[in-house]
């Protein structure tokens, strides 16, 4: 019997221009909400204050964490792209929420490879740059952002 461990891609892997649509989706629940902000000690009344939120602010009821958003969007590529290969996440860019995220909506995140090079500094290994978006069951953006990664290439007898 052959042993097969799930694991994310290594440097040579990565294809420039490729996409990942990364399932199943994630439904945003008022406890995801309430945890995280509270957790990140995030007082924000437009995530904990319905009252508040509801009544005196425009979208007419409270707004995901855009934090709990960005986080679980980067988190759903995990398994297909990075579990047991990355060396470490550099940085994070060009981050935005063009829509808000509810109560209730289900994100879903897709990922493409936009650059790859061989770390000069770091035989064995390499810096991927992935734009990750992440939309609502409607199709609308709710996030987008730009992670740079530093990826183990492929062990020595693989190559």
């Amino acid at each position: 019997m052959t042993d097969i461990v799930q694991r994310g891609l290594y440097f040579e892997e990565f294809e420039v221009g490729a996409r990942y649509l990364h399932r199943p989706g994630r439904t945003a629940t008022e406890a995801d909400n309430v945890l995280f902000t509270t957790l990140t000690m995030n007082t924000q009344a437009l995530h904990l204050d319905a009252a508040f939120a509801d009544a005196q602010q425009p979208f007419g009821q409270r707004l995901m964490n855009s934090m709990w958003t960005l986080s679980t969007m980067v988190g759903a590529s995990v398994a297909q792209l990075t579990q047991g290969t990355l060396v470490a996440q550099l940085g994070l860019g060009d981050i935005s929420f063009p829509h808000p995220l509810f109560h209730g909506d289900t994100l879903y995140t897709e990922s493409v490879i936009v650059d790859k090079r061989l770390s000069a500094s770091r035989p064995g290994q390499g810096i991927c740059t992935i734009e990750h978006t992440g939309r609502n069951q409607d199709g609308v953006v709710v996030a987008t952002a730009t992670r740079t990664a530093l990826m183990l290439c492929l062990p020595e007898g693989e190559r």
